[in-house]
């Protein structure tokens, strides 16, 4: 059986990507979480060559980045990619284009699940990235059918997309049509539910991570458990 190594779920946003591609595939693994704290920078080189999380353990075998993750689950079990050949590559794409791109969205409303935050503002950058996610899973939708963004299952790019949902859900992002139909989608799926059930359940918090928010609006609500 796999092994897969993560981080704290409400901030990874790296670690949500397999996790939850392989939950909603129905691909059995073990999970081990390393539980990051303020000027805890644990080298994982020894397990992983780029000393981050998450890594993938396969008998013998170490995968690490969530994007070779995702390639090496595809070529041991379907459906990871959509089968149809024009959503295939329209999902490799757009999960390449994730996997790289979006600098300000990931800056400015990084992952924090267990918050809610009224943003004062947002700057040009960030507004153009939020933009090209909404025309993107338009697109997909409106290609591919829905109700995921190639097609009728959950495959690997709604795995790559499922970090920009809860920054949405945290930062009131707005969307509309089609887009604001798969953010719900999304959040109903019991793969990122059962992820966010145990981001609210974690008792720790990375402080760098909740102190930048009061630079991006006001937080409204809290509803993770308290620290200790």
């Amino acid at each position: 059986m796999y092994t897969l190594n993560i981080a704290n779920k409400n901030y990874s946003s790296w670690s949500l990507r397999p996790w939850v591609l392989m939950r909603a595939r129905g691909i059995a693994f073990t999970e081990i979480v390393h539980r990051f704290t303020p000027g805890d920078t644990p080298d994982f080189r020894a397990q992983a060559p780029a000393g981050k999380v998450p890594w993938l353990v396969d008998g013998d075998t170490r995968v690490w980045d969530s994007m070779a993750i995702a390639e090496y689950l595809a070529e041991r079990h379907p459906g990871v990619w959509p089968a149809d050949a024009a959503a295939r590559t329209w999902a490799r794409c757009a999960a390449a284009e994730m996997h790289s791109g979006f600098p300000a969205l990931r800056n400015d409303h990084g992952m924090n699940i267990g918050v809610r935050v009224a943003v004062t503002q947002r700057s040009p950058a960030l507004l153009a990235d939020i933009a090209r996610v909404e025309t993107l899973w338009s697109e997909g939708l409106a290609r591919f059918g829905g109700p995921f963004l190639a097609g009728a299952e959950f495959t690997a790019v709604d795995a790559f997309y499922a970090p920009v949902v809860f920054r949405f859900q945290t930062f009131g992002v707005p969307v509309t049509g089609a887009a604001a139909t798969y953010l719900q989608t999304m959040l109903a799926h019991p793969a990122m539910q059962e992820w966010q059930a145990a981001a609210l359940a974690e008792d720790f918090r990375d402080l760098p991570h909740d102190e930048e928010l009061p630079l991006i609006g006001t937080v409204t609500a809290d509803l993770r458990v308290p620290a200790r």
